[in-house]
């Protein structure tokens, strides 16, 4: 597996692979990883001849008061776990090696944004979508793989793809839960013991929603207030926004006639936890 930790050195590597008529799949992440992380790779490997993970915290796409200082890592254990799951290359670079003294660009999309996370994070997607954008040139795949627990970055990555014409295939990778329902991420790690209890909430919740619509029910303002009743019952929990979305517009939806796109972001203390899923009434 090889490690790469400039831009030009993560160029080179793809053009000499290319030169070989090999195919590139890329996963980025932030690092700390977990199985949710392993579950790209896994899925991306069998589709190509390389498998390139980048570990990044890009900074771009926090806000004033996030948590970039405290972000976990474990670079390390990292490169372990990246081995173990396939990948060829590692492409590890620092904050000024992406963006160099006098960096003055950036990506913006006008509607996706506009909902969900973006509404609570409103410098996060266009950081996102920058991040993207350069990773994407610099690493040259043919496909990518992005997790759909981030399910308005999913969308968002899609939509950037088809309006600069990059010639790589988005794959959507599968939300991977621990045995009791709580999604895995990075920021799980932040949690005490009784903040993890709290946590399965927001997998309880999108399970009580299923229910109501399982049995008929189509109003998404009475199903959001049950929810939001649901999470009054579980301490050092304030839900930050439950929507029920089109899947893929994001827009809102009053009544619930075909799939939907349920999200939330839910605090849980001072931790900041998304979860989603996708709903069809008529099954």
């Amino acid at each position: 597996m090889d490690i790469l930790k400039t831009k030009s050195e993560m160029q080179e590597w793809s053009k000499n692979k290319k030169k070989e008529s090999k195919t590139i799949c890329f996963v980025p992440t932030m690092g700390y990883l977990h199985q949710g992380h392993i579950s790209l790779m896994e899925k991306g490997a069998p589709l190509c001849d390389e498998l390139v993970l980048s570990i990044f915290v890009n900074p771009t796409q926090f806000g004033p008061n996030e948590d970039l200082d405290s972000y976990p890592s474990n670079i390390e254990n990292d490169l372990s776990l990246a081995k173990k799951a396939g990948a060829t290359a590692v492409f590890l670079p620092n904050k000024e090696n992406i963006y160099p003294e006098n960096y003055q660009t950036e990506i913006r999309l006008k509607y996706l944004p506009d909902h969900l996370c973006g509404k609570f994070r409103p410098v996060h997607f266009a950081g996102v979508a920058t991040v993207v954008t350069k990773l994407f040139n610099i690493v040259m795949p043919d496909m990518a793989v992005f997790g759909q627990k981030d399910y308005q970055q999913l969308q968002i990555i899609r939509q950037l793809t088809l309006d600069l014409d990059f010639d790589i295939k988005i794959i959507a990778g599968d939300i991977i839960r621990e045995k009791d329902g709580l999604a895995m991420s990075s920021r799980n790690a932040y949690l005490s013991k009784s903040q993890r209890a709290s946590a399965l909430s927001l997998w309880q919740s999108l399970n009580l929603a299923k229910e109501l619509i399982a049995k008929g029910e189509k109003d998404s303002g009475k199903i959001k207030h049950k929810m939001e009743t649901f999470f009054k019952t579980f301490s050092q929990t304030t839900p930050e926004y439950i929507c029920f979305c089109d899947p893929q517009t994001l827009d809102h939806v009053d009544s619930i006639e075909n799939q939907i796109l349920l999200a939330l972001a839910v605090k849980i203390g001072k931790t900041r936890l998304i979860d989603n899923a996708l709903i069809d009434p008529s099954r």
